[in-house]
């Protein structure tokens, strides 16, 4: 029976270059309860995380195309993405290792080969450490966290209009195509929004263009 309990709707994403990996930890994660996303590379990852804000994400460090260390620098240089936990999974075990791993700003260290268990423990903590911070701040009255923006945030019009797509739900490359501009462009402004509003992530985003639209 699947371990539901305190996973539910839990979304990771996997990235590793090893297919045989990538297929035996995404059936154990997914048997224990969690939804798994996954990637062969730091590139085709960062196209997943387009359209996808994952709960946690695990990694492989030694990868074509775009290595880990490249990937999570990227991670935490975005403002919709900075926040994710990021579980770093290598073949190099060494305590240097470790320590540049966790300097270049992944949460937890992992070496290969590992027990699964040990994994699924990793990312427990890792998320009830996100839920205890989550539970620290100031709550709406339907439970979730309150959404504060600074009371002059003033959006340009093309901005406002991303806003609202956002707001439906929609992929920074869909806004691109419906608003005939590149994806970056699209990039640019939610970022540009993100700090405007000192809101985390495009779910804030999504929620607070909602809340405002009903005011």
């Amino acid at each position: 029976m699947k371990d539901n309990s305190q996973k539910d709707h839990k979304k990771l994403l996997l990235i590793d270059d090893d297919p045989n990996l990538i297929l035996l930890v995404k059936d154990y994660l997914e048997f224990r309860g969690y939804n798994v996303d996954t990637a062969e590379n730091g590139r085709e990852a960062l196209e997943v995380l387009d359209s996808l804000v994952p709960d946690m994400i695990i990694c492989d460090v030694m990868m074509p195309e775009m290595d880990g260390y490249a990937l999570v620098k990227h991670i935490r240089e975005e403002p919709t993405t900075n926040r994710i936990p990021v579980l770093f999974l290598s073949a190099k075990g060494q305590s240097q290792d470790r320590v540049k791993g966790l300097n270049e700003g992944a949460d937890v260290y992992m070496s290969k080969p590992f027990e699964p268990e040990e994994l699924v423990a990793q990312v427990e903590s890792s998320l009830k450490q996100i839920k205890r911070w989550e539970q620290g701040r100031p709550k709406g009255l339907d439970g979730v966290p309150t959404i504060h923006v600074p009371h002059n945030v003033e959006l340009t019009p093309t901005e406002l209009k991303v806003v609202q797509l956002v707001a439906k739900g929609m992929a920074n490359r869909e806004i691109a195509n419906q608003l005939n501009v590149s994806q970056r462009t699209i990039e640019s402004h939610v970022s540009n929004m993100l700090n405007k509003t000192s809101l985390n992530n495009r779910t804030e985003l999504a929620r607070w263009a909602m809340e405002s639209s009903r005011a």
